[in-house]
C-alpha cells in the first residue's frame, strides 16, 4: 500500500533513468491482533478505526492528512444500509464534535471478489459480490479496480478482463436498494487474471508492482485489487493536495470523481448502444463509478474546457419561536460562461459538468435503517437555470416552490432530459455529480446554478437543536467543446483579470 501511495506502479519506474518527485508524505496505522485477524464483534472495527484516525492526529496535530484504509469487512450484509462502521467514517469526516472545522477526507477501498467461482463467471459476477463494509460510508471516496493489464506474457493464458474494463477483483453496488449512494465514487488500476481455460488465476504479469514490506528479503512485491486502486486513489489526493494546499476536504474529493471518464470498455459492458437512457447511466455508475479519474484533468484546464470551483456554505434550516423548522438559505451562483462566445458557436456540441460534494452528519441511532431520510443530518440539491426560465427571477421562484413542495425527496422540477442522471437519481449520498450535453447556444441560457437544502435530521428532530448549524459544501462546474478557434479558458482568464 505505501508503496504505491508514494511511487504508484513501480514497473514503468524501475525501467526508467527520470527522477520520481514525491511531494507528500507517508504514515502508517496498523491494526493488529494475537490471533492474526480482526476478531469479535463487528461493533468493535468502528472504535478501533477511529483510534487509528485520532492516533496519527494527536501524535502530529498539524500536518494536514488524507486518510486511505483498505480494511473491509469479509462479506456485504449490509448491502448499502450504512453500519456503525461506516456510521463512524461519516462522523470522522464531518467532524461533527468540532462543529465541521477540521474535516477528513476519508479514500476507502471498495472491497474485493475473491472467490474463484465468481471469477469463472466475469463479467456477470461483478453484479452479485458487493461493496464491503464500510464502503458503504457517505462521506467517504469509495475506490473501485479496473484494468489495463493484459499481457499474460505468457502464450497459453489469456487475460479474462479486456483493457479498460472492471478488474475481476472489484466489487459493486449493482443489486443495491436505489436510496443508496452511488458506489463506487471512482476506479482505478487493481490488476486482471489469466485464464488458460481451467479456471481464472493470479499472474504475476497482470498486477501492479510495489515495494515489498521485508525490503531484507526481496525489494518488490506484486499487488492488486482494490487495496492498489484505493492507494493510487490516494497518491492522486496527495498530489491535488500539495499543488492546491488550501482545499477543503470536500473539494479533493470532488475534484477526483470530476475528473473521471468512463472508458469506451466500461461503456461497452453496462451502456448497449442506444440505451443512453437514464436508468442505463445509473447502472453503469454502480458498476464504474463516474470512471477513471486522470490528475491532468484534476489539475489544469484545456483550451477548449473550463472549470469553475465554489467552496461555500449555508443554513439549510431555521426554527422561529414556537413553530417547527423550516428551509433557510438557497445560494445561487452565477455562472461566468463567455454568454456571446458560446451563442456565436450556435450549435456546437457542449459538455457541462457539476459536481457537488459535502459532508452529513450521519445519526448512528438510525445505522441500519431503510430510510436514507432518517440518517443524513441534511441533504443539498442543486439546479441549474434552463431557457424556459424567462428571468433570474423565474428561476429562483421555480427552486423555491420546488424546496416547499418536495416530499420525502421526490422532486418536481419538470424533466430536463439533456442530464446523463437527472434530478431523480442524481441526489443519493452526499456526492451528486452530473453530466449536461447540448449545444452551445443552449448553454449560453443557462447562468445560474441554485444550491438548496433537501430535508435531513437536523429538520426532523427539533429536540436535537441542531437546525442552527452551517452546511459548507464544495461545487464544481466545467463546460468542454468540441475543438473550435474560440479559446473559452482564455476569453474566461481576461475576464477575471479584468475584474479582478
Amino acid at each position: 500500500m505505501a508503496g504505491l501511495v508514494a511511487y504508484g506502479d513501480l514497473t514503468a519506474a524501475i525501467a526508467s533513468t527520470d527522477l520520481i518527485n514525491i511531494g507528500h508524505r507517508l504514515e502508517s496505522v496498523r491494526l493488529l491482533s494475537a490471533g492474526g485477524a480482526n476478531v469479535g464483534s463487528a461493533t468493535l472495527h468502528a472504535q478501533l478505526f477511529s483510534d487509528a484516525t485520532t492516533g496519527a492526529e494527536i501524535d502530529h496535530p498539524h500536518r494536514k492528512r488524507i486518510f486511505c484504509s483498505a480494511v473491509t469487512a469479509s462479506d456485504y450484509r449490509d448491502r448499502g444500509r450504512p453500519s456503525s462502521w461506516s456510521a463512524m467514517v461519516d462522523s470522522l469526516a464531518a467532524d461533527p464534535d468540532g462543529a465541521g472545522q477540521f474535516p477528513r477526507l476519508f479514500i476507502l477501498s471498495a472491497g474485493n471478489t475473491d472467490d474463484h467461482g465468481a471469477w469463472s463467471d466475469y463479467p456477470a459476477s461483478l453484479s452479485t459480490n458487493l461493496i464491503h463494509d464500510p464502503g458503504q460510508a457517505w462521506n467517504a471516496l469509495t475506490v473501485g479496480a479496473c484494468t489495463h493489464l493484459t499481457n499474460t506474457q505468457e502464450p497459453d493464458y489469456q487475460a479474462v478482463a479486456p483493457e479498460g474494463a472492471l478488474s475481476p477483483y472489484t466489487t459493486t453496488s449493482s443489486s443495491w436498494e436505489k436510496a443508496w449512494p452511488l458506489k463506487p465514487d471512482v476506479v482505478l488500476e487493481g490488476g486482471n487474471l489469466g485464464t488458460n481455460g481451467w479456471g481464472p488465476s493470479g499472474m504475476n504479469s497482470l498486477q501492479l508492482l510495489s515495494t515489498n514490506n521485508k525490503p531484507q528479503e526481496r525489494l518488490f512485491k506484486s499487488f492488486n485489487a482494490t487495496s492498489a486502486a484505493s492507494a493510487l486513489c490516494s497518491k492522486m489526493a496527495g498530489e491535488v493536495v500539495t499543488a492546491y494546499p488550501s482545499l477543503r476536504p470536500e473539494t479533493i474529493r470532488a475534484l477526483i470523481v470530476h475528473s473521471a471518464e468512463w472508458t469506451d470498455s466500461m461503456r461497452a459492458m453496462y451502456m448497449p448502444p442506444g440505451n443512453a437512457s437514464k436508468t442505463a447511466y445509473s447502472r453503469l455508475i454502480r458498476h464504474c463509478g463516474w470512471g477513471e479519474p486522470s490528475l491532468e484533468r484534476a489539475l489544469w484546464s484545456a483550451g477548449n474546457s473550463l472549470t469553475l470551483v465554489i467552496e461555500d456554505e449555508l443554513f439549510p434550516f431555521k426554527k422561529d419561536k414556537g413553530k417547527s423548522v423550516t428551509s433557510r438559505h438557497m445560494n445561487l451562483h452565477k455562472l461566468p460562461w463567455p454568454r456571446e462566445e458560446l451563442e456565436s458557436l450556435q450549435d456546437t456540441r457542449v459538455q457541462m459538468r457539476v459536481t457537488l460534494s459535502y459532508f452529513i452528519e450521519p445519526n448512528p441511532s438510525a445505522r441500519g435503517s431503510t430510510s436514507k431520510y432518517h440518517y443524513p443530518s441534511h441533504r443539498l440539491r442543486f439546479e441549474v437555470q434552463r431557457p424556459l426560465d424567462a428571468s433570474t427571477e423565474d428561476f429562483v421562484a421555480r427552486v423555491n416552490a420546488a424546496v416547499v413542495r418536495e416530499d420525502e425527496g421526490d422532486p418536481v422540477n419538470p424533466a430536463d432530459p439533456n442530464w446523463y442522471l437527472g434530478d431523480r437519481q442524481r441526489h443519493r449520498g452526499s456526492l451528486h455529480q452530473d453530466v449536461w450535453e447540448g449545444t452551445a447556444a443552449d448553454l449560453a441560457s443557462r447562468g445560474y446554478l441554485a444550491v438548496y437544502p433537501a430535508a435531513g435530521w437536523w429538520r426532523t428532530r427539533p429536540a436535537l437543536e441542531r437546525y442552527g448549524l452551517p452546511a459548507r459544501y464544495s461545487l464544481i462546474v466545467s463546460i468542454r467543446t468540441e475543438q473550435t478557434e474560440i479559446d473559452l479558458y482564455n476569453v474566461i482568464a481576461q475576464q477575471v483579470a479584468i475584474k479582478t
